[in-house]
């Protein structure tokens, strides 16, 4: 192993640095169990500012100073993504959207995101040719070298989009779990009187802990749908940042209601029924695979543990009885 590493450099100071990094992140685990997470800490700010967009005029933004002095990491990111021309084209509009589903609504989100995009494959493929070619590391052909530097360029150029998706995913899985209470709260909210900017401010204040990825999208709703001319877009707008299918039956819902006059808690009591029967029929399915998926565990991790237990005194008495 000794013959791989650079001059200088030993097995004892390689595990010496490994021990300092686990010791770190054992005190930073530490650490971060005693604090105190808020789980709606930071959105009532991307709130604020969205009023206070909509306030002077969002549709149709216009140019202002910029009150705030920009942190001196984000312009230098800012001017390295706007040299190579990365916040005009059409990708940058899917990674907005993108963005907007996975939660992240700020404006520098967009010039952290295309700045790592940018940045990764240049970083870790210089690292992996490094140890590759520079250190010789591993012992592999001149074609596996080449194979295995593309595909660190390659794996890191995805990995920005892969995370960024996971977290979405999550989030909408969330989402999912408690949307059939939000929409019981606004039947209630609606048979009680209350307009649809009241009832969707009354559910966000009410499930601001059980369900603070669904509250979160229905407050900036409840912005929008109080600033924007149109409160079709507002609602539009909501089915474009969450890509579940049934919130997209909510907003059609919403928008239909809106537009013709129908009863909402009516046709709110029928989805939220239909989405309750949705999820117990997701959990019946778990629990029919369930034999299936223990099958390969059982067969591979508890019968051999169980054989060695039950017959393993009867081999060693049989042992003992033979010599």
């Amino acid at each position: 192993m000794e013959e791989y590493l650079p001059d200088g450099v030993s097995i004892e100071d390689i595990i010496t640095v490994m021990a300092a990094i686990s010791a770190f992140l054992v005190m930073l685990a530490i650490w971060s169990t005693g604090i105190v997470k808020d789980s709606m800490h930071g959105r009532i700010k991307h709130l604020q500012d969205r009023r206070s967009d909509l306030k002077r005029g969002y549709s149709a933004p216009t140019k202002r100073r910029a009150t705030i002095k920009q942190a001196g990491h984000f312009s230098l990111m800012q001017s390295i993504v706007k040299s190579f021309n990365l916040l005009k084209n059409e990708q940058a509009e899917k990674f907005r959207v993108k963005l907007l589903q996975g939660g992240f609504r700020s404006k520098e989100s967009l010039v952290y995101f295309l700045f790592f995009k940018l940045i990764l494959p240049l970083l870790i493929g210089a690292v992996a040719m490094v140890m590759i070619y520079g250190f010789n590391m591993f012992d592999l052909k001149p074609m596996m070298k080449v194979l295995a530097s593309g595909g660190a360029i390659l794996v890191s150029s995805i990995l920005p989009e892969t995370i960024l998706k996971n977290i979405t995913i999550k989030r909408n899985t969330a989402m999912q779990r408690s949307l059939p209470d939000m929409l019981d709260l606004l039947v209630i909210c609606a048979e009680a009187g209350l307009t649809l900017d009241s009832a969707l401010q009354r559910v966000v204040k009410e499930m601001g802990q059980t369900g603070p990825e669904l509250a979160d999208e229905l407050n900036y709703t409840a912005v929008e749908l109080g600033f924007l001319p149109e409160r079709r877009q507002a609602l539009n707008n909501l089915a474009d940042r969450v890509t579940l299918p049934s919130v997209r039956s909510v907003t059609a819902t919403l928008i239909q209601s809106e537009k013709y006059g129908t009863p909402l808690a009516q046709s709110l009591r029928v989805l939220s029924a239909e989405f309750r029967n949705e999820r117990m029929m997701k959990a019946e399915e778990k629990a029919a695979k369930l034999p299936a998926t223990m099958t390969i565990p059982l067969i591979l991790f508890i019968l051999p543990t169980l054989f060695v237990v039950l017959i393993g005194p009867a081999a060693c008495q049989l042992n003992g009885t033979i010599a």
